[in-house]
Protein backbone atom coordinates (compact mmCIF):
# COMPACT_ATOMS: atom_id res chain seq x y z
CA UNK A 1 0.00 0.00 0.00
CA UNK A 2 1.17 3.33 -0.64
CA UNK A 3 0.07 7.14 -0.53
CA UNK A 4 0.08 10.50 -3.22
CA UNK A 5 -0.57 13.70 -1.56
CA UNK A 6 -1.22 16.18 -3.94
CA UNK A 7 -1.47 19.51 -2.87
CA UNK A 8 -1.90 22.78 -4.72
CA UNK A 9 0.05 25.83 -3.50
CA UNK A 10 -1.60 28.09 -1.23
CA UNK A 11 -3.68 31.44 -2.15
CA UNK A 12 -0.72 33.47 -4.15
CA UNK A 13 -0.89 37.20 -4.58
CA UNK A 14 -2.28 36.69 -7.88
CA UNK A 15 -4.80 33.95 -6.87
CA UNK A 16 -6.06 37.63 -4.67
CA UNK A 17 -6.42 39.90 -7.29
CA UNK A 18 -7.98 37.09 -9.17
CA UNK A 19 -5.16 37.02 -12.63
CA UNK A 20 -3.90 35.02 -14.87
CA UNK A 21 -0.95 33.75 -13.33
CA UNK A 22 0.60 30.66 -15.04
CA UNK A 23 3.70 30.70 -15.21
CA UNK A 24 4.66 34.33 -13.55
CA UNK A 25 6.74 33.11 -10.41
CA UNK A 26 4.38 35.41 -7.50
CA UNK A 27 4.65 33.90 -3.88
CA UNK A 28 2.23 33.34 -1.46
CA UNK A 29 -0.43 35.63 0.45
CA UNK A 30 -0.06 35.23 4.08
CA UNK A 31 -3.39 33.07 3.66
CA UNK A 32 -1.91 31.45 1.27
CA UNK A 33 0.53 30.76 3.94
CA UNK A 34 -1.69 30.11 6.76
CA UNK A 35 -3.18 27.24 4.05
CA UNK A 36 -0.09 25.48 3.54
CA UNK A 37 0.31 25.64 7.04
CA UNK A 38 -2.40 23.90 7.83
CA UNK A 39 -2.20 21.54 5.42
CA UNK A 40 1.10 20.14 7.35
CA UNK A 41 -0.94 19.74 9.99
CA UNK A 42 -3.36 17.99 8.30
CA UNK A 43 -1.10 15.35 7.15
CA UNK A 44 0.82 15.21 10.02
CA UNK A 45 -2.80 13.89 11.64
CA UNK A 46 -2.46 11.41 9.73
CA UNK A 47 0.54 9.88 10.34
CA UNK A 48 1.70 9.85 6.93
CA UNK A 49 5.87 9.39 6.08
CA UNK A 50 6.77 10.75 2.97
CA UNK A 51 9.46 9.24 1.45
CA UNK A 52 9.75 11.67 -1.88
CA UNK A 53 8.95 15.10 -2.23
CA UNK A 54 8.32 16.89 -5.51
CA UNK A 55 7.33 20.44 -6.53
CA UNK A 56 6.95 22.57 -9.29
CA UNK A 57 10.12 25.15 -10.49
CA UNK A 58 7.68 27.86 -9.66
CA UNK A 59 7.96 30.33 -5.80
CA UNK A 60 4.90 29.42 -4.57
CA UNK A 61 4.51 25.63 -4.53
CA UNK A 62 7.82 25.39 -3.65
CA UNK A 63 7.28 27.78 -0.30
CA UNK A 64 4.12 25.62 0.11
CA UNK A 65 5.76 22.50 0.28
CA UNK A 66 8.78 24.08 2.91
CA UNK A 67 5.66 25.48 5.29
CA UNK A 68 4.27 21.87 5.00
CA UNK A 69 7.65 19.77 5.39
CA UNK A 70 8.87 22.33 8.44
CA UNK A 71 5.05 21.39 10.31
CA UNK A 72 6.26 18.24 9.64
CA UNK A 73 9.78 18.15 10.91
CA UNK A 74 11.04 16.80 7.95
CA UNK A 75 14.79 17.70 6.45
CA UNK A 76 14.89 15.76 3.25
CA UNK A 77 15.43 17.89 0.36
CA UNK A 78 12.79 18.11 -2.61
CA UNK A 79 12.93 17.85 -6.53
CA UNK A 80 11.88 20.63 -8.44
CA UNK A 81 10.46 19.80 -11.83
CA UNK A 82 9.68 22.71 -14.62
CA UNK A 83 7.02 19.82 -15.71
CA UNK A 84 4.81 19.64 -12.70
CA UNK A 85 4.42 23.94 -13.33
CA UNK A 86 1.24 25.79 -13.74
CA UNK A 87 -0.09 26.00 -17.83
CA UNK A 88 1.05 28.87 -19.16
CA UNK A 89 -1.98 31.25 -19.68
CA UNK A 90 -0.80 33.22 -23.26
CA UNK A 91 -1.70 36.41 -23.77
CA UNK A 92 -3.91 36.21 -20.86
CA UNK A 93 -1.35 36.28 -18.33
CA UNK A 94 -1.90 38.85 -15.72
CA UNK A 95 -4.79 39.96 -16.62
CA UNK A 96 -7.96 39.95 -14.93
CA UNK A 97 -10.28 37.20 -14.82
CA UNK A 98 -13.14 39.15 -14.12
CA UNK A 99 -12.27 41.94 -16.01
CA UNK A 100 -12.09 39.83 -18.85
CA UNK A 101 -15.42 38.35 -18.02
CA UNK A 102 -16.91 41.44 -18.75
CA UNK A 103 -14.95 42.30 -21.82
CA UNK A 104 -15.57 38.72 -24.01
CA UNK A 105 -18.26 36.96 -21.41
CA UNK A 106 -18.22 34.74 -18.72
CA UNK A 107 -18.42 31.60 -21.09
CA UNK A 108 -15.53 32.12 -23.48
CA UNK A 109 -13.35 32.81 -19.93
CA UNK A 110 -14.66 29.49 -19.11
CA UNK A 111 -13.54 28.35 -22.17
CA UNK A 112 -9.87 29.61 -22.04
CA UNK A 113 -9.61 28.08 -18.58
CA UNK A 114 -11.21 25.01 -18.46
CA UNK A 115 -11.30 23.47 -21.73
CA UNK A 116 -8.99 20.50 -22.61
CA UNK A 117 -7.56 21.54 -25.87
CA UNK A 118 -8.06 25.13 -26.48
CA UNK A 119 -4.87 27.83 -26.21
CA UNK A 120 -4.99 31.48 -25.49
CA UNK A 121 -3.16 33.32 -28.47
CA UNK A 122 0.26 33.35 -27.30
CA UNK A 123 2.52 35.91 -24.94
CA UNK A 124 4.72 38.09 -26.78
CA UNK A 125 8.03 36.87 -26.18
CA UNK A 126 9.40 40.35 -25.56
CA UNK A 127 6.58 40.67 -22.28
CA UNK A 128 8.12 40.65 -18.78
CA UNK A 129 5.20 38.25 -17.87
CA UNK A 130 7.11 35.45 -20.62
CA UNK A 131 9.15 32.91 -19.11
CA UNK A 132 11.92 33.47 -20.97
CA UNK A 133 11.70 36.69 -19.18
CA UNK A 134 12.01 34.79 -15.60
CA UNK A 135 15.15 34.13 -14.09
CA UNK A 136 13.47 31.15 -12.34
CA UNK A 137 13.30 29.36 -15.74
CA UNK A 138 17.01 30.07 -17.27
CA UNK A 139 17.69 26.85 -17.18
CA UNK A 140 14.85 25.26 -19.17
CA UNK A 141 15.79 24.38 -22.31
CA UNK A 142 14.26 27.32 -24.53
CA UNK A 143 12.57 25.04 -27.19
CA UNK A 144 10.81 23.53 -24.25
CA UNK A 145 9.36 26.93 -22.65
CA UNK A 146 6.01 27.68 -24.37
CA UNK A 147 4.62 30.52 -25.51
CA UNK A 148 1.00 29.22 -24.52
CA UNK A 149 -0.34 26.28 -23.44
CA UNK A 150 -4.13 24.38 -23.40
CA UNK A 151 -4.49 22.08 -20.45
CA UNK A 152 -3.91 19.32 -23.11
CA UNK A 153 0.04 20.62 -23.36
CA UNK A 154 0.59 20.52 -19.58
CA UNK A 155 -1.29 17.18 -19.32
CA UNK A 156 1.54 15.87 -21.98
CA UNK A 157 4.78 17.28 -19.89
CA UNK A 158 2.82 16.80 -16.59
CA UNK A 159 2.16 13.06 -16.80
CA UNK A 160 5.57 12.24 -19.34
CA UNK A 161 7.24 13.64 -16.37
CA UNK A 162 4.98 11.51 -13.93
CA UNK A 163 5.56 8.09 -15.45
CA UNK A 164 9.36 8.60 -15.87
CA UNK A 165 9.88 10.04 -12.86
CA UNK A 166 7.60 9.14 -10.13
CA UNK A 167 5.04 6.94 -11.29
CA UNK A 168 7.87 3.70 -10.14
CA UNK A 169 8.10 5.12 -7.29
CA UNK A 170 4.48 4.65 -5.92
CA UNK A 171 4.89 1.13 -5.39
CA UNK A 172 6.45 1.53 -2.47
CA UNK A 173 6.50 4.69 -1.17
CA UNK A 174 4.51 7.86 0.22
CA UNK A 175 4.45 10.93 -1.80
CA UNK A 176 3.92 14.20 -2.20
CA UNK A 177 3.49 16.80 -4.79
CA UNK A 178 3.22 20.45 -4.58
CA UNK A 179 1.85 22.26 -7.45
CA UNK A 180 -1.09 23.89 -9.50
CA UNK A 181 -4.85 23.71 -9.92
CA UNK A 182 -4.10 22.66 -13.72
CA UNK A 183 -0.67 20.13 -13.38
CA UNK A 184 -2.56 18.63 -9.93
CA UNK A 185 -6.19 18.42 -12.36
CA UNK A 186 -3.50 16.40 -15.32
CA UNK A 187 -2.39 14.20 -12.33
CA UNK A 188 -6.02 13.53 -11.62
CA UNK A 189 -7.24 12.86 -15.33
CA UNK A 190 -4.52 10.46 -15.56
CA UNK A 191 -4.96 8.78 -12.61
CA UNK A 192 -8.81 8.32 -12.80
CA UNK A 193 -9.31 8.01 -16.43
CA UNK A 194 -11.56 11.31 -16.39
CA UNK A 195 -13.02 12.38 -20.37
CA UNK A 196 -12.75 15.61 -21.22
CA UNK A 197 -15.87 16.56 -20.46
CA UNK A 198 -15.57 15.73 -16.32
CA UNK A 199 -12.02 17.58 -16.27
CA UNK A 200 -13.67 20.51 -17.13
CA UNK A 201 -15.52 20.22 -13.97
CA UNK A 202 -12.76 19.14 -11.39
CA UNK A 203 -12.06 22.19 -9.17
CA UNK A 204 -8.81 22.05 -6.90
CA UNK A 205 -8.81 23.96 -4.07
CA UNK A 206 -5.51 26.00 -2.36
CA UNK A 207 -3.96 24.25 0.32
CA UNK A 208 -5.77 21.18 0.50
CA UNK A 209 -4.47 17.71 0.51
CA UNK A 210 -5.76 15.13 -1.58
CA UNK A 211 -4.80 11.88 -0.47
CA UNK A 212 -4.97 9.14 -2.78
CA UNK A 213 -4.42 5.48 -1.70
CA UNK A 214 -2.85 2.93 -3.66
CA UNK A 215 -3.46 -1.36 -2.83
CA UNK A 216 -0.55 -3.45 -3.22
CA UNK A 217 -1.74 -4.02 -6.81
CA UNK A 218 -1.44 -0.02 -7.29
CA UNK A 219 -5.25 0.29 -7.33
CA UNK A 220 -7.04 3.14 -6.01
CA UNK A 221 -8.44 2.42 -3.08
CA UNK A 222 -9.57 5.76 -1.37
CA UNK A 223 -9.50 9.49 -2.42
CA UNK A 224 -10.15 12.29 -0.21
CA UNK A 225 -9.36 15.75 0.80
CA UNK A 226 -8.46 16.40 4.32
CA UNK A 227 -10.23 19.71 4.93
CA UNK A 228 -13.72 18.81 4.62
CA UNK A 229 -15.11 22.06 4.76
CA UNK A 230 -13.01 23.52 1.38
CA UNK A 231 -13.45 20.07 -0.70
CA UNK A 232 -14.60 20.13 -3.69
CA UNK A 233 -16.47 17.50 -5.66
CA UNK A 234 -14.18 15.12 -7.33
CA UNK A 235 -16.29 13.87 -9.77
CA UNK A 236 -14.36 10.46 -9.96
CA UNK A 237 -14.88 8.54 -6.87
Amino acid sequence: MSILVLVRHGQSTWNLEKRFTGWVDVDLTENGKSEAEKAGILIKSRDIKINFYYSSLQLRANNTLKIIQKVLNEKKSFTRAWQLNERHYGALTGLNKLEMSKKIGEDKVHVFRRSWNVRPEVLNRGSKFHPLNIDAYKDIPRDSIPDTESLKDTYDRVIKYYEEEIRDKLKNNNILISAHGNSIRALCKNLFNLDDIQISKLEIPTGNPLIIEFSSQNKIILCEYLDKERAKDLVVF
